[in-house]
């Protein structure tokens, strides 16, 4: 048995030692085929993105490309590697050659390559930005790519804005920063190549083949390459890693082609198959890239059982200060508030129309409706908590108070969060007040489950959304650290923490965050298991399902809110405590 083991291993070895990369002909120059023209550039950021750096860039031209109409665009990392023509890559040779074939479109290349300190005075060597720009698990290398060195190049040539009319390609890190940038900003690139992509633990990378899962798929084509004797190292296992992303994005549809085979980490055989790769990556266009048409998952919980195929977001006003405290009442009419200009705001439920409900709030930002109809406010200008009657009749239930959000029982108990002292506190149906909580962080969105068991609070300095049990005097209990979050994947370096805010149940006791990284939904144990994609670049502050049949959920980000259609219907608060079906 031993010895068969052994001879197979050696079999292997010896069949993987015989596989050869070698560049074809479309690698070649050849005679008669238009040759674009490349030029080299330097940036050098004072500001910006990436402060203090300096970085070569190169842009390719095609011989096909007429400013009258707008060219396609790919952008390489480590653009250096890329753009000579006697290395592994020789990508101007390569899109010359395919160009004229009509294998892909009229296409300008921009070949970046890392940023680098400079060494400045003395014997100081420079240092390199490279994996802080590359491996970071955010949006910043994407945003100086679409904030910063675009438009500058932009300036030159006319270049296309569809996303469906761009890639991004990269090697290694590159490799994981280039799928990142789509990822993350899938309105500026839908089209990815990605050689030996480092989808480890460099910089919390290897967590990407699980968020593909969770994630609201975006209309990304992606090509994935790795070989066998790929690197194996603290940070993880390259092979494997790059299987995980491939089995992730298999499982949530999106439109893949792997390519794997016996090289390290290298790009011998990225180079020997680019040609092909790039036929692939642009085939059909220019039909769009479309968006993965996601199955259901058997029983489990899954985003394809939250998404609405049919619907996106849409704005349901816009021009406010800072929108917050998303509140329904019975008929599915949404309230919110600008917090700035003091105002609360109605969203009719079947026409969508938005109507002032009240001036002067008190700098309101958090609302909530009562199981007596009334709209219970914390206003953290005014220092109060209130509640108007149908009629707009005013009661003040405390003042000299901080607050943030709010939660109102069926029996009249009011819970409100103040994160500027830690507490969250409690004013029970006799108008006492007390403090039930002191050891949160910054305690913000505040939720009752539908049994009113319990009650869920934000903590947006961290990660996490505790549960707390509550008792027949109204206090709390057994605090845990129940529903773990996401971490940003847009943050300015500062942030270690979710940014928790707002929150609202459905009708299978599923919890709907407002995060930095969109709207993150936890199931009953408290795990995430779908992320919806934010409705823009703001962050969201607050959700609430709304609408005549309460299936709509409403999203308030900065200066706007929005609406969406999802499968879920949301859980009215109330209402009599309802008990969804418990899960494992």
């Amino acid at each position: 048995m031993l010895r068969n083991i052994l001879l197979g291993t050696v079999l292997f070895v010896i069949a993987a030692a015989a596989q050869r990369y070698t560049l074809g002909p479309d690698s070649q120059a050849h005679e008669g085929v238009a040759r674009g023209k490349v030029q080299k550039f330097t940036w050098t950021s004072s500001g910006g993105i990436f402060p203090g750096t300096e970085r070569d860039y190169w842009v390719y031209v095609p011989a096909q490309y007429t400013p009258a109409k707008p060219a396609c665009l790919m952008v390489f990392q480590d653009g250096g590697s890329y753009v000579k023509e006697d290395g592994d890559w020789r990508v101007p040779i390569v899109f010359d050659n395919l160009i004229q074939q009509g294998e892909m479109p009229v296409t300008i290349g921009v070949f970046v390559n890392p940023g680098v300190l400079p060494k400045g005075t003395g014997e100081l060597s420079p240092l390199f930005n490279r994996s802080f720009e590359y491996d970071s698990m955010d949006d910043r290398y994407a945003r100086f790519l679409i904030d910063e060195l675009l438009p500058e190049i932009k300036k030159h040539w006319n270049i296309s804005d569809n996303p469906n009319d761009r890639g991004i390609a990269g090697l290694s890190s590159g490799g994981i920063a280039a799928f990142t940038a789509a990822m993350l900003r899938p309105d500026a690139f839908a089209r990815v190549l990605s050689f030996i992509g480092s989808y480890a633990d460099l910089r919390g990378g290897d967590i990407w083949p699980d968020l593909v899962r969770k994630m609201e798929p975006a209309p990304l084509r992606v090509f994935l390459q790795d070989g066998d004797h790929d690197v194996n190292i603290f940070a993880g296992n390259w092979w494997l890693s790059n299987q995980a992303m491939a089995s992730a994005l298999e499982y949530r549809g999106y439109e893949l082609k792997v390519v794997t085979g016996t090289e390290g980490h290298n790009g011998k055989q990225g180079g020997a198959i680019l040609p092909d790769a790039l036929r692939w990556l642009w085939q059909n266009w220019p039909s769009p890239v479309k968006k993965p048409n996601i199955a259901t998952a058997g029983n489990f919980a899954d985003v394809s059982k939250i998404v609405d195929p049919s619907s996106g977001w849409e704005i349901v006003g816009e021009g406010y200060g800072f929108t917050e405290g998303p509140a329904v009442d019975g008929q599915g009419n949404v309230f919110f508030v600008d917090v700035k200009a003091s105002r609360i705001y109605k969203v009719d439920a079947a026409t969508g129309k938005v109507s002032l409900f009240r001036e002067n709030a008190g700098g309101a930002s958090g609302l909530m409706f009562g199981r007596d109809g009334r709209l219970y406010a914390a206003e953290n200008g005014a220092k109060r908590i209130v509640a108007f009657d149908p009629d707009g009749k005013e009661t003040v239930l405390a003042e000299n108070v901080g607050s943030n959000d709010l939660a109102v029982s069926t029996r009249g108990d009011v819970y409100f969060t103040d994160p500027s002292t830690h507490h969250v506190w409690l004013i029970d149906a006799n108008g006492n007040k007390r403090s039930v909580n002191d050891g949160l962080q910054f305690p913000n969105g505040i939720r009752f489950t539908a049994d009113e068991r319990m009650l869920m609070v934000a903590d947006s300095a961290t990660r996490w959304v505790w549960s707390f049990q509550l008792q027949p005097d109204g206090s709390l209990a057994n605090g845990e650290p129940f529903y773990k979050l996401e971490l940003p994947l847009a943050g300015d370096g500062k942030l270690v923490n979710s940014w928790a805010d707002g929150m609202t149940f459905d009708t299978d006791g599923y919890l709907y965050v407002a995060t930095k990284s969109g709207i993150q939904i936890c199931d009953q144990p408290g795990r995430v298991f779908a992320i919806l994609r934010k409705p823009s670049a703001a962050d969201p502050s607050n959700v609430v399902f709304g609408g005549t049949d309460f299936q709509t959920l409403y999203v308030t980000a900065k200066d706007k809110v929005y609406r969406r259609r999802l499968l879920h219907r949301g859980y009215l608060p109330w209402q009599a405590p309802q008990w969804p079906r418990p899960q494992l």
